[in-house]
């Protein structure tokens, strides 16, 4: 009976065993055609193929010097029947097929025949792994006398697809089992006769391709693999969003908006409308607060500017832009819309007045920057105000707005003479409340 534990128990039966049978090698061909079909007679089960597949990953993993561009493997089923009837053959090549496509990915070979019931599988993968001590990764060769090939196949960085097979069969006087692991795409190709390095060295997943950048890491976090990025898009939804990878966007539950999920919708418009895109209230003359339920008077004797009867307050406070739109809304006002040249030039000029006095009663923070009311709403794909009106008129900056997806809120950028900057949301700026002519009507003036 081999013990299996450990490279050096096997060094001197091994050898002697793989002589006698005449067979240990890692060779490349082109697979075999064949349809994905129901598992072979005699084939791994679906325990022994995720055992092997998760040791597979683990050494990968585990390789020293570290390897900076490995793969993570899946399991392939069509490997896998390529691998189980190679194992029938015991090990022998199955006939080539002439190739039709010039793009099919070649196939890599790893094939152990070993006395029947001396080993299990996992061991006999712990075997071409150990073939790694014989190996110099600095001088891209094995040591003399020695087998390296398995474990280079194993351990080649682009090989990304497993499949693997096992078969007793007849060998002379002895019983024997075949062990076949088909690997697609194949490795161990040679330049000039000599077998280039299996993978590159440098820090674990710091050589991921675009298409792997993704980094799977262990349970214990050792190493590191190149994998489709779960997540491609960086960023998460929150209050149980659904993130749509293809187009980056968060589909939100019932009572919640925002490019994360982050905003808490008014469930209830108690003297207003709901607003279903913005997941919020509009509230009707002389009412504010989230729900429309507080009755407020106008605040008369704040107003900042005067434009065309409208009133607007600049706040003394730095705040989000949904916190900012909220204590709008609680004075019974909107964030401001600018809809002409004219609210534009007025605002611009007042604000940079401002400027040497642009203090904020929050000292965390200092901004002279200021929020208005304009969103970009993604799903119609243009800026709107918080009433819900199309924006017709603009001033964005030059080169603005840049940023769509990503800064979906306006501000008044101080550094372009406050012309409009689209801006991530969560910033904290200063911000600007409009109380419309209309509504002044509606108050019973306060002192």
């Amino acid at each position: 009976m081999l013990r299996l534990e450990s490279s050096s128990g096997l060094g001197g039966c091994l050898p002697m065993l793989l002589a006698l049978l005449g067979m240990a090698w890692a060779e490349a061909q082109q697979p075999q055609l064949q349809e994905e079909q129901t598992p072979m007679p005699g084939a791994l089960s679906r325990k022994e193929s995720f055992l092997l597949l998760s040791l597979h990953n683990r050494l990968r993993s585990q390789v020293q010097p570290p390897a900076a561009n490995m793969r993570r493997m899946d399991w392939s089923e069509n490997l896998a029947q390529q691998a189980q009837a190679r194992a029938t053959l015991c090990g022998a090549p199955a006939p080539r097929l002439p190739s039709t496509h010039r793009a099919t990915p070649q196939v890599g070979w790893n094939v152990q025949l070993l006395p029947k019931g001396s080993a299990s599988f996992i061991h006999v993968v712990g075997l071409w792994f150990a073939e790694g001590q014989q190996y110099s990764h600095a001088a891209a060769e094995c040591a003399h006398n020695a087998t390296c090939t398995h474990y280079t196949q194993l351990v080649w960085a682009t090989s990304s697809q497993l499949g693997c097979g096992r078969h007793p069969c007849s060998g002379g006087q002895a019983e024997i089992e075949a062990f076949v692991c088909a690997y697609s795409p194949g490795g161990n190709w040679k330049v000039n006769g000599k077998t280039i390095v299996p993978y590159k060295k440098g820090a674990w997943c710091s050589l991921c391709t675009a298409s792997v950048s993704g980094c799977f890491k262990a349970w214990d976090h050792a190493g590191g693999l190149c994998e489709v990025p779960r997540n491609p898009c960086r960023m998460s939804c929150r209050n149980h969003g659904h993130l749509n990878i293809s187009t980056c966007h968060c589909h939100c539950p019932p009572g919640y908006t925002g490019r994360y999920c982050q905003v808490r919708c008014s469930e209830q418009c108690v003297h207003g409308r709901f607003r279903e895109e913005a997941c919020s209230c509009v509230c009707d003359l002389g009412y504010g607060g989230a729900q429309c339920a507080t009755k407020v008077h106008f605040p008369f004797h704040t107003c900042d500017l005067r434009i065309d009867g409208d009133c607007f307050t600049v706040s003394s406070e730095a705040d989000t832009y949904y916190g900012a739109k909220m204590k709008c809304q609680e004075k019974g006002g909107v964030l401001a819309q600018i809809e002409s040249q004219k609210v534009q030039d007025i605002l611009a000029f007042y604000l940079g007045r401002l400027e040497t006095t642009n203090e904020v009663t929050d000292s965390d923070f200092e901004t002279r920057n200021f929020w208005i009311g304009l969103t970009y709403k993604t799903a119609k794909n243009s800026f709107r105000w918080t009433t819900g009106e199309h924006q017709s008129f603009t001033s964005f900056a030059f080169g603005q707005p840049d940023n769509q997806g990503f800064g979906n809120c306006v501000e008044l950028q101080a550094s372009a003479a406050f012309n409009w900057n689209d801006q991530r949301c969560r910033t904290r700026n200063r911000y600007i409340c409009q109380f419309a002519q209309e509504h002044i009507s509606w108050w019973d003036p306060e002192p």
